[in-house]
């Protein structure tokens, strides 16, 4: 008698173990999806903190301003296009001379980045060009 209490006792401890492991599994799961969707809506409602631009500018022959940069997209989860560029033409004492939007007609999935290359009639005086991302669209999967 004291041996089929003893194996009932063991029988309903492993049985009640192994149902709060599915449980333990489930919420986890749960609280994983929703973190991943937090996430993508914070980095969804401010692209401009995940979206970097660096770049460089020269002359050509035209006396056009040529502009080459990459954007890179530091996001885990939220997939942009369509990136915003501002640019800011200064001129050899640091004064702002002009400012003009570029937009990049691009797909950045996390952690990607894409080559650009524009060009512009830069005010006379220019001596440098600051490049700042302003926003992007997001790509709705």
């Amino acid at each position: 008698m004291k041996k089929l209490i003893l194996l009932l006792a063991v029988f309903s401890f492993i049985a009640f173990s192994c149902g709060s492991d599915a449980k333990k599994a489930s919420t986890e799961k749960e609280v994983y999806e929703k973190t991943k969707e937090s996430l993508k809506e914070k980095e969804e409602k401010s692209p401009q903190n995940f979206l970097f631009v660096d770049g460089h500018d020269k002359r050509n022959l035209f006396g056009q301003t040529v502009i080459k940069g990459s954007l890179t997209n530091k996001a885990t989860i939220a997939v942009f296009k369509d990136v915003v560029i501002n640019l800011s033409f200064y001129s050899k004492t640091h004064a702002l001379l002009e400012t003009d939007k570029e937009t990049v007609f691009e797909v950045l999935h996390p952690g990607e980045s894409k080559n650009f290359k524009t060009k512009y009639f830069a005010p006379k005086g220019t001596d440098s060009v600051a490049l700042a991302v302003l926003g992007a669209k997001v790509v709705k999967e």
